[in-house]
């Protein structure tokens, strides 16, 4: 069994990662890196000019050059190969997480089945996390990362429980706690920074809300019909004739 739920996951990711990475080099890629022109445009105007007032300033100017940068991939080939292997192994992820929830749930696995859990999925990470934190482009002002990231985790989470007691449990309070579940991150509110900022046009950052959450509805559609097919595959020949 557990054989076949890492192989089903593994095979699931891999091609829904591969087929994600295609998308976003076409479709979120290009307006990232138009938000970064702006964005390196903006700190250039930013920065004032170096002028010689004394060893004081040279001091300054010495010591924040020679401060450490974080490392980042370098443009072309690298920055393309990072955001391809992170893109597949969230795509992994996420086929091992529906697999699990079905498991444990005692559904069937089939591709339309795994297609329906997988609705759910992206309603827990994409709609309702977007709807607190919209996905943004370089150049955002934003709430501390740390806050961010438990902010999205739990609705996430929360989201997720929530719709699973709306549709498949029984008593009316277990349905009503899973309103209650889906409702209660966006009552709490999501961090956001003092002051919205953003050095890209408004209409480049919609349009990279719209997109990442198009892309990323294409993800849980592709692991979830993806999850299912290779599931009936790598089961028994008795399975196989069962499940048709």
């Amino acid at each position: 069994m557990l054989k076949r739920v890492f192989s089903t996951g593994l095979l699931a990711g891999l091609v829904a990662g591969l087929a994600l990475a295609i998308l976003q080099h076409f479709i979120t890629v290009p307006l990232i890196l138009t938000a970064e022109v702006y964005e390196t445009a903006a700190e250039a105007a930013a920065t004032p000019a170096v002028h010689d007032h004394g060893a004081g300033d040279h001091h300054h100017d010495h010591a924040a050059q020679d401060q450490p940068k974080e490392w980042s991939p370098a443009d072309g080939l690298e920055r393309t190969l990072s955001t391809s292997v992170a893109t597949i192994v969230t795509a992994i992820g996420f086929a091992l997480i529906l697999l699990a929830a079905m498991l444990l749930a005692g559904e069937e696995i089939t591709p339309m089945r795994a297609l329906a859990w997988a609705a759910c999925g992206f309603a827990a990470t994409g709609l309702a996390t977007g709807l607190g934190l919209a996905p943004e482009l370089p150049g955002s002002a934003g709430a501390a990362l740390e806050s961010r990231q438990i902010w999205w985790i739990a609705t996430a989470f929360a989201t997720a429980l929530g719709l699973y007691l709306m549709f498949r449990a029984t008593p009316l309070w277990a349905r009503l706690g899973g309103l209650v579940l889906v409702l209660l991150p966006h009552a709490i509110g999501a961090p956001h920074a003092h002051n919205y900022v953003s050095t890209a046009p408004a209409e480049l950052a919609a349009q990279f809300t719209a997109s990442s959450l198009v892309v990323h509805a294409a993800l849980w559609v592709i692991v979830g019909v993806s999850v299912g097919y290779f599931w009936m595959r790598m089961g028994s020949p008795a399975e196989m004739e069962a499940s048709r």
